[in-house]
Order: structure tokens, then C-alpha cells, then sequence
């Protein structure tokens, strides 16, 4: 589904974005590290497979996983409450659960985006200037403009991430969050 979505989006929409690991993200929110880092394995092996080259970008997916399971709010629904409760837990608690859950996952976000944006840098870094490199990538549009300034090649690699990641990984976060949400209704019925 990472696959399709990114592909999808990248393809048909023509949206500049990566979105290589929505359902990792839902899959790290609903059941854990270990079937996220399962998850963002197999999105990459086939690409592995059908390039016949292994793809550092893996770290990225793995990286993202393990914030998400550090940092992973609990959720709260009017669904979670019975009727009885519902009626008496009162309107601020309730606001206050919501802005806790929203919070955390701006948090994740902001994290996550920064993260990426540096360890997807370095992965560009170190696959361009020590591996042959036969790909465009989103971020590579923002490239030029960066080397203008004469920024050391790093650096170039990882501010060129920020903009792309900065909407790219919201769209993670709370889409892979509320996917999630509806994995835990179908795990529980």
C-alpha cells in the first residue's frame, strides 16, 4: 500500500511528495515497533529487488517507526466513553484528552519531519557522492538554488528535504494516526 500510495500520488496527482510510509505509520501506531519495522522492511525490499540495489532509505522508515512507538499519544474517542460516562466525564476533560492527543502528534510530527529530513539527507549524501545514483528525487528541485549559495554539499542534501518533508510527514503522522484509528476498530470486531 506504501508502494501504491507513493506511487499514486507521485505519478498521477503529480503532487512533490514521498508518502512512502503512511501505512508503516498506521501499522507502528496500531501494533508496535516490531510489525512497523516489518512493515518499512518489505515497502523496500521490493523496490530492492526490482532495482537490484539495496536502498539506505530503509534507516528513514525504521527511524520514523521508532518515534512513533516512543512518542505515540493514546488515543480518546466519544466512541471509548459509555453512554454513562459520557454524559458525566465533563467538556473540559474531554477537550483537554483531545488537545493532549493533537499535541502529541503535532510533536511526532515536527520531530519526524526534522529527522528525516536529516538522516534522508545523509542517506542522499553519502548514496550521491560514494554509489552510483540513477534517480530523481523530489527534493533535487530545490537543490540548485541551495548550491547557489554555496552551502557544503551536506547541507545542501538535507535543507533541500525540509520543504518537501514539512507536508510530507503531517500527511504521515495524522493520516498513518487515523488509518490506525480504523485498524483498531476492524482488531477489535
Amino acid at each position: 500500500m506504501n508502494l501504491l500510495l507513493s506511487a499514486f500520488v507521485m505519478n498521477f496527482l503529480r503532487f512533490p511528495l514521498f508518502l512512502d510510509t503512511v501505512c508503516t505509520a498506521a501499522i507502528a501506531f496500531t501494533f508496535g515497533a516490531i510489525p512497523g519495522i516489518v512493515t518499512a522492511v518489505l515497502t523496500w525490499f521490493l523496490p530492492c529487488v526490482y532495482h537490484g540495489s539495496f536502498s539506505f532509505y530503509v534507516l528513514c522508515s525504521i527511524a520514523e517507526v521508532l518515534f512513533i512507538c516512543a512518542i505515540k499519544p493514546s488515543a480518546v474517542h466519544i466512541s471509548d466513553f459509555s453512554q454513562g460516562e459520557w454524559m458525566a466525564a465533563s467538556k473540559e476533560k474531554i477537550a483537554a484528552s483531545y488537545t493532549a492527543l493533537v499535541s502529541k502528534l503535532f510533536l511526532l510530527y515536527i520531530l519526524c519531519a526534522i529527522a528525516i529530513s536529516v538522516l534522508g539527507g545523509v542517506v542522499d549524501y553519502i548514496t550521491h557522492t560514494f554509489m552510483e545514483r540513477h534517480y530523481f528525487s523530489i527534493d533535487d528541485t530545490f537543490k540548485p538554488g541551495l548550491i547557489m549559495y554555496n552551502l557544503p554539499a551536506l547541507a545542501v542534501n538535507i535543507v533541500s528535504r525540509i520543504p518537501v518533508n514539512i507536508v510530507d510527514r503531517f500527511i504521515v503522522i495524522f493520516g498513518g494516526y487515523f488509518i490506525s484509528r480504523a485498524l483498531m476498530r476492524i482488531k477489535i470486531e
